[in-house]
């Protein structure tokens, strides 16, 4: 077991149990993976580890088997309740935020105190504080026989299940999703030693849970990927972080509500021997920055490189980044108007923190280090936004530098586009697109694709080659969605939710994917991995890990067709 992989655990051990329980633990030793002598490329994917996917690799050189030009990157799904991938072992780090019931007394909704990891630490007489575990029923729920183990002193109860055992601190039960939401209940609770470090995981998985917080089937999927990109992974989108404390942490009990820590996203990015693409939070101080840089450089395995972006679509008005942006890029005088100043701040924040990995890691003579990638991010429906920000003078160590030359790569999102609105000028509305049949929609579709989103891709690509970076997709995919109320449309709905499981929605995703290749565009990081579908968007390449689809066959088989050794 290498150092990080030691230290994981034992931040688990602690975390969990207490620091006394460290002493008598005894954790598995593995030889150590040969030295490899090749050095890394600018273009590539680390060779997967198809056959451990436990065995994290120790070396201390950098790997020249790679993959170069246009690869499979991922955005995995944020953590909820809901969400349909169930990366964890542990189903309580998905877990909802605590809310209060009633129990037979009744009486007022009132507020929670909870201590800064979370837990429950006082609870009013008559009330009950409860959380969904896992709100997936039926055939999707992951039926098995469940434990429930925790610490401190109150009572906790899991209505709808009936309990096979409960002794103190330990309950064991069977849960089948057949009878309702998977709910956990604290009726009782001692303020003094209130309960916390709840875990709740399949009984199959008692012996290993401290050893591999994954689950197996999850990194079966995405083992051979080139790319994680971790912005719903981390909740970047108005993200409330701003110094080095604020982050997650190992033993918060939900990693729903901040993000997932920064230890087990390296962990999986060693265990699937692929590249971590972070979003930091637009508001994290330098400090935050270095400490964050500093984890990656000595616990990510050096045949890896890590991707660097400022938050995530900050020229996005509808993120609460853009407002900061703007606000900041006016204060420091970059531009008068809003959107503009926001641009600008976004390649001004960019390179002060490019230059804080690069201070963290060392730098070449060209300003370059190879075990991180500089990305400066942009809108893909607008060219002239990515000149904006790649042409920006951005202020770093006192000097006005050009922010295209402290970066490595130009990262768009080029949706196969189709927001519908209730009215355009273009009669592509609600009402209209409603009443097509499948065959109408995906005439149409096509058509965004040789078109549109060809368009998208070379305006930026010339930008791009421009300055001499490389065109990376932040996020792709197919984007049918209704908007501006349009998502009401139950029949434009139903439209879109057929097309995502019809088969000509991988042929669609073909097509798209080999114009991404002859246009020259690079890694490319498809959105998103596992996720329901709704009137707000069909966003995953799976909706259920039971339940196939075409187009997430569409990616992988592509992925293969670049030499990534990925599996259905």
């Amino acid at each position: 077991m290498d150092n990080f992989r030691r230290k994981l655990v034992l931040g688990f051990i602690s975390a969990l149990f207490g620091a006394n329980s460290l002493a008598e633990t005894q954790l598995p030793r593995k030889k150590l993976a040969n030295k490899s002598t090749a050095k890394i490329a600018r273009k590539k994917m680390a060779k997967p580890q198809a056959e451990s996917l436990n065995n994290n690799s120790t070396s201390n050189t950098l790997n020249n088997s790679v993959i170069s030009g246009a690869r499979l990157g991922i955005n995995l799904a944020g953590i909820a309740d809901y969400g349909s991938e169930l990366p964890f072992v542990d189903l309580f780090k998905q877990s909802r935020a605590w809310f209060v019931g009633y129990n037979e007394n009744g009486g007022d909704v009132v507020s929670l105190k909870l201590d800064a990891h979370g837990w429950v630490s006082q609870l009013p007489a008559g009330m009950v504080a409860s959380t969904i575990i896992c709100s997936l029923e039926n055939q999707h729920f992951p039926a098995d026989d469940y434990v429930i183990l925790f610490d401190g002193e109150g009572e906790i109860s899991v209505p709808f299940y009936a309990v096979k055992s409960n002794a103190p601190g330990k309950i064991e039960l069977t849960v089948d999703g057949q009878k309702g939401l998977f709910r956990l209940d604290i009726t009782q609770l001692n303020p003094h030693n209130y309960i916390k470090n709840i875990r709740v995981f399949a009984k199959k998985y008692e012996k290993t849970v401290l050893i591999n917080p994954w689950q197996t089937h999850f990194l079966r999927r995405w083992q051979g990927v080139a790319s994680i990109r971790f912005m719903d992974f981390m909740a970047t989108n108005n993200a409330a972080q701003i110094m080095w404390h604020d982050r997650p942490q190992l033993n918060d009990a939900s990693y729903a509500i901040k993000g997932v820590p920064l230890e087990l996203m390296i962990d999986l990015a060693n265990r699937l021997q692929t590249e971590p693409w972070f979003c930091l939070p637009h508001m994290a101080n330098d400090d935050y920055i270095q400490q964050f840089a500093s984890m990656v450089k000595a616990n990510l395995n050096l045949n890896l490189r890590a991707w660097v972006e400022y938050s995530n679509e900050v020229w996005n008005g509808g993120f609460g980044q853009n407002a900061y942006a703007a606000k900041q890029g006016q204060a420091l005088k970059l531009a008068q108007k809003s959107w503009e100043a926001a641009w600008k701040f976004t390649a001004h924040r960019s390179l002060q923190i490019f230059n804080i990995w690069g201070d963290v890691f060392g730098l070449d003579k060209e300003g370059k280090h190879p075990r991180f990638v500089r990305v400066l991010a942009s809108q893909a429906a607008s060219a002239g936004v990515a000149e904006q920000i790649l042409s920006a003078e951005a202020f770093a160590k006192q000097a006005a530098k050009q922010a295209a030359k402290q970066a490595d790569v130009l990262a768009i999102a080029p949706y196969i586009n189709f927001s519908v609105p209730p009215n355009a000028d273009n009669g592509i509305t609600e009402k209209v697109v409603a009443s097509w049949s499948l065959d109408t929609l995906f005439d149409a579709l096509n058509k965004v694709v040789s078109t549109e989103t060809v368009q998208w891709i070379q305006s930026n690509k010339k930008i791009a080659n421009q300055y001499g970076l490389e065109l990376v997709a932040y996020e792709a995919g197919q984007h049918l969605v209704g908007v501006a109320g349009a998502e009401n449309n139950a029949q434009l709905t139903r439209l879109f939710l057929k097309a995502n499981a019809d088969a000509r929605m991988g042929a669609l995703y073909t097509q798209y994917l080999a114009a991404w290749t002859n246009n020259g565009g690079d890694l490319l990081c498809a959105f998103n991995s596992v996720g329901g579908w709704s009137k707000w968007g069909s966003w995953g390449l799976l909706q259920y890990d039971d339940v196939p689809t075409q187009k997430f066959k569409a990616v992988i088989d592509w992925a293969i067709s670049r030499g990534q050794k990925m599996r259905l």
